[in-house]
């Protein structure tokens, strides 16, 4: 017997965050009527077991912790769908050093190598670029090395 997409949906949920754009796409592909996608949404909303705020703090934090930069985290949460407005709050509200992140990635990957030529910094700057680091942080880490 198929589950009804509010079961379906607290079971999403139990395994980790998700934003209401995912939670919707998932229950799409399941097959729900969209009139009963949009009352789980609406009751999930109301419980707060979903929450678009929780969930990019979540990203936010596994993101950051991985070695990716502000950017690259931002992207993301666009792409699943969080609204600007949370993703403008969350960057103004979170507490994290963009610098030490980069140059805690940067050390992660290349270690105490000195810079050989200008072909390795530059693949060191495209390692930091490609882990959504600003400009400003990543010649900030590479010029210190």
């Amino acid at each position: 017997m198929k589950s009804t997409a509010l079961q379906c949906a607290v079971g999403l949920l139990a395994r980790r965050e998700h934003s209401e754009l995912e939670i919707q796409q998932k229950l799409k592909q399941r097959e729900y009527l969209q009139s009963d996608i949009d009352a789980a949404i609406s009751q999930l909303l109301e419980k707060n077991y979903l929450s678009d705020n929780r969930f990019a703090e979540t990203v936010c934090r596994y993101r950051s912790n991985r070695g990716y930069g502000w950017q690259y985290i931002a992207n993301e949460l666009k792409q699943k769908g969080v609204c600007s407005t949370i993703i403008h709050q969350l960057h103004k509200n979170c507490e994290i050093d963009w610098y030490l992140q980069a140059e805690l990635a940067y050390n992660k990957r290349f270690g105490i190598k000195t810079i050989c030529d200008q072909k390795d910094r530059a693949k060191r700057i495209r390692f930091l670029q490609y882990r959504g680091f600003s400009t400003e942080e990543v010649l900030a880490v590479v010029n210190a090395n």
